[in-house]
C-alpha cells in the first residue's frame, strides 16, 4: 500500500459480518509467535496510511462468520493437515471492526488467538486473546497507548529505520508501566543497502535498550 490506501473510520456492527481481505494458511513470521503454524485472517481497511506499509488490505469483501469458518476449515482439509495452533487477526487495523465474536469462536475451536494492532483503537476482547501492538509515529511523534488497551498488550513491536528519524529510536508509550516485552523490527525498504543499515540500527538499539529483535522471517522462508 505504501501510504496510498484509503483511511477508513471504525465500522459499526455486531461482528456477525466482517470485511475480509484474505484468509490463508502460513507460519507466523514475526515477533512473539514466530514459527507457529497459523491461519491468518486479514481484515480489510485501516485508519492509518503508512508510507512503508507493504500489505494489501483495501480489496476486501464482506463475509458472514459462518463463511469465514468454512474457509478456515477448508484450508486444513485440502491437504489433510492438522488445524494450525495459532489464528492471527491482522489487517489493515483489526480493531476497526467488531471482532469479539470472531475471537470468541476461534477460542472455542481451540486456537491461540493473536491480534496485530497499531494501538490507536480498542474494544474489549476475551482475556485469552494475545495483543501485539506495533505503534506508528503519527504527526511526527508516538502517542501514549490508551490505558484500557495498554494493560492487555502481550508485546510491543517497534519498526526501525536508519534513515527516517521518526523510526530511529525506541519510544516510551507506556510499556515500562507493565513491563511489557519490546521487539524491534527493521523496516523492509526493498533495497539491500538500506535494509542492511536498518538491520544494523535495529541491533544497535536492541543492545542499548535490552529489547528483543524481530525479523520478517516469512520473507526469508519465501512464504506469505
Amino acid at each position: 500500500m505504501f501510504g496510498k490506501n484509503r483511511i477508513l473510520k471504525p465500522k459499526k456492527g455486531d461482528g456477525s459480518k466482517l470485511d475480509i481481505q484474505e484468509i490463508f494458511s502460513t507460519f507466523q513470521g514475526e515477533c512473539l509467535f514466530t514459527g507457529y503454524n497459523s491461519i491468518f485472517i486479514r481484515l480489510g481497511g485501516c485508519n492509518l496510511a503508512c508510507s512503508f506499509c507493504d500489505t494489501e488490505f483495501d480489496n476486501f469483501k464482506e463475509m458472514e462468520l459462518s463463511e469465514i469458518f468454512a474457509e478456515i476449515d477448508n484450508l486444513t482439509k485440502i491437504n489433510g493437515e492438522k488445524q494450525p495452533e495459532l489464528a492471527v487477526i491482522t489487517g489493515g487495523e483489526p480493531f476497526r471492526q467488531a471482532i469479539r465474536k470472531l475471537c470468541e469462536e476461534l477460542l472455542k475451536k481451540g486456537f491461540l488467538v493473536q491480534i496485530e494492532t497499531n494501538g490507536t483503537l480498542f474494544q474489549d476482547l476475551p482475556n485469552e486473546v494475545k495483543i501485539i501492538c506495533s505503534p506508528k509515529n503519527v504527526d511526527g511523534k508516538y502517542h501514549p497507548i490508551r490505558p484500557d488497551l495498554l494493560e492487555k498488550i502481550s508485546a510491543f513491536k517497534f519498526l526501525i529505520s536508519a534513515k527516517d528519524s521518526k523510526y530511529s529510536t525506541v519510544p516510551e508509550v507506556g510499556q515500562s508501566q507493565f513491563n511489557i516485552p519490546v521487539y524491534l523490527q527493521p523496516i523492509d525498504e526493498y533495497n539491500q543497502e538500506l535494509n542492511q543499515k536498518n538491520h544494523e540500527k535495529t541491533l544497535e538499539l536492541a543492545k542499548q535498550s535490552g529489547a528483543r529483535v524481530s525479523l520478517q522471517t516469512h520473507k526469508i522462508w519465501g512464504i506469505r
